[in-house]
């Protein structure tokens, strides 16, 4: 029976079966809510085969997928929670966690299966179970929640532990009296060292105890490392959380800035004026100290907050748009004000996204314009509109626009506004004359164009443009409306035409408040307001009524009747506001016996200045909300909201976030880093000491303040949790080798110096020197040497090159060649030298000193250093002896680049930042000789002039360099497969080099 029902389930020929189950043959099978079908899903799920049942949860959980209601097949499910079949097992488990709260005794039934459940083998089915007990929301069953919570936070399945994570709000919100307990088990969470539970613990944190920032402290830099790892939503979490942690326990990276503003302020006003109070004078004092101090101090970021800085910034380049929104508000919050900027790119990249995603970050973009304006003034064609853009996003488009406005760009702006207005939507138009009266306000130098501009518009055949610039024009006009009475006059003629209420009511306001400005028109305004009286709208004869009382104070004679005309119409109005006005003003302009003291006082009350009103941005007070949050949003407080701390006055202690634990790590592991790096440095010295100041380091001094530059070194290299002590030690150890370099360098130059007869320069030495060094510092393997010049072509003369490998010390651009000159002839040779000839663009040479005398059967070495601009053509140039020879170099591309230290975070970094074009691989078999390790770092570093990079895999090598011209980053990658099979990969940004390099690699891994 059942075999035939799940035929007929699946759809099948079966045609007998078919009318007994569905009604109408178009309606899905697999998701009908017909009940018969309901209950041959239970014979399915009754069945002793697991394919039946695994097919029968296959379609429950597809019918819950659509919104289906499958809660009436509770029992027939919850029996099958014993099921050994892992896979159905699975689908119970999710079927339950969707409807365990609805039914809730029949899951409490099955209660002790869960239990059995958190100790299967399996963690996705301990994981399940935890799930589904953690959504029985009956408090009886709560001790047995806690104990699966505790039991699952020590799991050893990372997985497991981040349910555990998940379930823990779900208790604290059936139980809050558990949150000690639920505490306790989130500190143990907290120190979790994988990346899986690091975002979900968080999580738990701050909807229990957001407040329990003590908890953070131990395992602050933890988190910091782990960012870069964690699950995007994950990251949103702790990045917002570390906020709130950063601003609790560092100083404001600004506070030197804003003191020393106000300082300055104080003492010029304390020494301008001799006539201030005395408690001023003690305000200033207070400024002027505070200036004073901060210049004694400067200010110098905690490591921790630079950690938290450095680690987040590569998340700005996140595919996430709330990471990168998060990140964004941290730095905004947190950064020194010079470094705020590098956010503004990342946000402007994220309005190219869907509409839903720019609305949020148009809104906070508009709000940091307010206050950081110059951070997105590069980017200022990227907020110009487009005709495609949703209203909302346009409105807030214009109100960046607006804020970002200055002297340099507002022609430009307001050209941009202008095509505006021509738009077919009206709320968008009607914001843009808005933008236009805002950019007049601030910028003083455009207020008579903008004015201009809008009085152009008032002969707009569109009625809400007119109306919008009236609106517009009388608050401009309010600041100086003695110079604009033409205007004054050009709006009262529009009277005639303009029909929008708001608009007739803002002219008639200006005419009957500048009456004496236009002593003519207003009265004959007056008289044709007075007509139309009984057919204006309310507002309109609200207005009409007040000028008519300005106009009756100011000039009675032409207008008394007219105001007691228009009085008289008022008094008898269907609306009591207007019949009120008329009846007040009358009493209060028209003197009677029984009018009392006020109208004494009437023109005082009607004519009183007013003042001009403020253009200001709606975003202006925002900012005091976290940006990125709902509440910054809503522009109001969200349930659940957590205010962003004040910085503290003085900095906690910064020990708090020392982890004694780091002492016990095994010494080996130190040990062998160190060694490595002296490997290292025995090879190749000259590099590594300069690579030391230019080379890993160089990111984070760019980004780090001097004060935090040797922990930020230490940081980089992977060990940010580390003290300060391993990064002095490894200096020390630096210094050191240096130390004992160059003692040998001396010795070596004492025994080399009768090579050259005449030393007459200091460059001579110096080149002598570095060219002695080469033997020390070259690979294992010997130099290769190329010919320049044959001792028959050169009538015994011979000259041979290479490349020593070292940086010129005349110039780092230059590649290093050493050249050695044989005289197989039986005469001297005098004045050897290579003469200047115009090269090709670009090339330079650095020519080596003239050598007077080569002795008979005698050899000299001279380097020289030639610039290829990264190219492998060829260098001619003319050797000269006792006639010119025509000579060529030729450079390998292993030779134009200099090996860089790197280590293995920062070499998958930079090669996820090279992909695509920039990436070429290749697959080879290695030569039977070349199967190991050493004796593939041996012939890759002979192919090409490139530092060894640490790798944890024994099955990669990995390389790192730069070119000598450009300092374009190249990276190898040799991985070694089965039966002497690998891949070579080469990553760089230039292509050319990369695909050169690749041929010369694999020739000699192949050979």
């Amino acid at each position: 029976m059942s075999a035939s029902s799940f035929n007929d389930e699946k759809g099948g020929s079966s045609s007998v079966g078919e009318p007994e189950y569905g009604h109408d043959p178009a309606s899905g099978g697999i998701f009908s809510s017909d009940y018969k079908r309901h209950d041959d899903l239970k014979e399915m799920l009754d069945s002793n085969k697991d394919s039946l049942k695994l097919e029968a949860m296959k379609r429950i959980v597809a019918m819950i997928a659509r919104g289906k209601n499958a809660s009436d097949l509770f029992p027939a499910v919850v029996k099958n929670v014993a099921c050994k079949n892992i896979e159905v097992k699975k689908l119970v488990y999710v079927y339950l966690v969707r409807y365990a709260e609805e039914q809730q005794d029949l899951a409490l039934l099955s209660i002790s299966t869960f239990q059995r459940g958190l100790k299967d083998p399996n963690q996705l089915i301990r994981a399940s179970a935890l799930r589904v007990l953690s959504s029985i929301r009956v408090t009886i069953i709560v001790p047995i929640m806690m104990l699966a919570i505790k039991e699952a936070a020590s799991d050893m399945s990372p997985y497991v532990r981040k349910t555990a994570a998940h379930a823990i709000p779900k208790l604290y919100s059936l139980d809050p009296e558990q949150k000690d307990q639920l505490i306790e088990v989130i500190e143990k969470l907290l120190a979790d060292k994988t990346t899986l539970v690091a975002g979900s613990v968080v999580m738990a944190f701050e909807e229990v105890c957001p407040e329990r920032i003590d908890l953070i402290h131990k395992n602050y830099r933890k988190l910091c490392n782990l960012l870069i790892d964690v699950e995007e939503w994950g990251q949103v979490v702790i990045i917002n959380m570390l906020t709130r942690y950063a601003r609790t326990q560092f100083l404001n990276p600004n506070i030197n800035e804003s003191l020393l503003e106000e300082g300055g302020s104080g003492e010029k006003t304390f020494y301008g004026s001799d006539e201030d109070e005395e408690e001023d004078e003690e305000e200033k004092e207070k400024k002027a100290e505070a200036a004073a101090m901060a210049k004694r101090k400067p200010y110098v970021m905690d490591p921790d907050h630079r950690l938290l800085l450095r680690n987040t910034k590569p998340l700005l380049q996140s595919r996430n748009a709330a990471v990168v929104m998060a990140v964004a508000q941290l730095y905004f919050h947190l950064a020194p004000k010079a470094e705020v900027g590098v956010i503004a790119k990342a946000l402007v990249r994220l309005l190219r996204s869907h509409s839903e995603v720019q609305y949020v970050v148009l809104q906070n973009v508009a709000t940091m314009t307010i206050k950081r304006r110059g951070m997105f003034e590069p980017y200022l064609k990227s907020f110009y509109i487009r005709s495609t853009d949703p209203t909302q996003i346009k409105v807030l488009k214009l109100e960046v626009l607006t804020n970002l406005a200055n002297e340099t760009n507002i022609s430009t702006i307001l050209r941009e506004f202008q095509t505006y207005i021509k738009s077919m939507d009206k709320d968008f138009v009607a914001a843009t004359i808005q933008a236009i009266g805002r950019c007049a306000t601030n910028i003083g130098e455009v207020r008579d164009t903008c004015l201009n501009g809008l009085v152009q518009l008032l002969s707009n055949r569109d009625e809400l443009v007119v109306a919008e610039s009236v609106v517009v024009i009388k608050k401009l006009l309010q600041m100086q409306p003695e110079k604009h009475s033409d205007i004054i006059k050009h709006m009262a003629k529009l009277t005639d035409n303009i029909q929008v209420p708001m608009a007739r009511a803002s002219i008639l306001w200006l005419i009957g408040e500048y009456c004496e400005h236009v002593p003519k028109i207003a009265p004959d305004v007056l008289r044709k307001m007075a007509k139309s009286f009984t057919n204006e709208e309310d507002i309109v004869k609200l207005q009409i009524i007040n000028l008519a009382a300005k106009l009756y104070l100011t000039n009675s004679k032409q207008t008394k009747l007219l105001t007691q005309y228009v009085l008289n119409l008022a008094k008898y109005d269907q609306n009591y506001d207007i019949r009120d006005r008329a009846r007040f003003i009358r009493q209060l302009i028209v003197p009677t016996e029984k009018s009392g003291a006020l109208s004494k006082y009437a023109k005082k009350l009607f004519l009183a200045l007013k003042p001009a009103p403020v253009l200001e941005s709606p975003f202006k007070d925002r900012d005091h909300f976290q940006l990125g949050s709902l509440s910054h949003l809503l522009n109001a407080k969200a349930g659940g909201y957590q205010e962003l701390p004040d910085w503290p006055e003085a900095a906690p202690d910064p020990s708090v976030r020392n982890v004694e634990v780091k002492e016990s790590v095994p010494e080996w592991t130190k040990c062998s880093s160190r060694e490595k790096r002296k490997e290292k440095k025995v090879e190749k010295p000259f590099y590594s000491d300069s690579e030391g100041e230019s080379g890993p380091t160089e990111s984070a001094d760019s980004e780090s303040d001097s004060a935090s530059g040797s922990e930020s070194g230490s940081e980089e290299s992977g060990s940010a949790s580390e003290s300060e002590e391993s990064a002095e030690g490894s200096e020390s150890e630096d210094v050191e080798e240096d130390e004992e370099e160059k003692d040998k360098k001396k010795k070596k130059k004492e025994f080399k110096k009768p090579v050259q007869e005449s030393e007459r320069t200091k460059t001579a030495s110096v080149i002598v020197h570095l060219l002695v060094c080469p033997q020390t510092i070259a690979p294992s393997s010997a130099l290769k040497s190329y010919e320049l010049l044959h001792r028959i072509t050169g009538e015994g003369l011979s000259v041979e090159y290479c490349f020593s490998r070292q940086p010129f010390s005349p110039d780092a651009n230059m590649v290093a060649v050493q050249m050695q000159f044989t005289n197989n002839a039986t005469s001297d040779a005098k004045n050897l030298h290579i003469e200047d000839m115009k090269l090709q663009s670009g090339m330079r040479v650095k020519e080596f000193p003239e050598i007077e005398l080569l002795p008979a059967g005698e050899t000299a070495t001279a380097v020289m250093g030639i610039d290829f601009c990264d190219s492998t053509q060829a260098c001619r140039r003319p050797v000269t002896h006792t006639r010119k020879f025509f000579v060529s170099i030729q450079p390998p591309v292993g030779e134009l680049m200099r090996p860089v230290f790197l280590t293995e975070n920062e070499f998958k970094k930079e090669q996820g930042q090279l992909m695509g074009m920039n990436e070429i691989t290749e697959k080879l078999t290695l030569d039977v000789n070349c199967r190991n390790e050493h004796t593939i770092v041996l012939r890759v570093t002979t192919a090409a002039n490139l530092g060894r990079v640490p790798c944890g895999s024994d099955k990669e090598c990995r390389f790192a360099g730069r070119t000598v011209t450009s300092s374009s980053l190249v990276l190898v990658t040799v991985a070694t497969k089965e039966e002497g099979a690998a891949q070579l990969t080469v990553n760089c940004e230039k292509m050319v080099i990369g695909t050169m390099l690749v041929k010369d690699i694999l020739l000699a891994l192949t050979q």
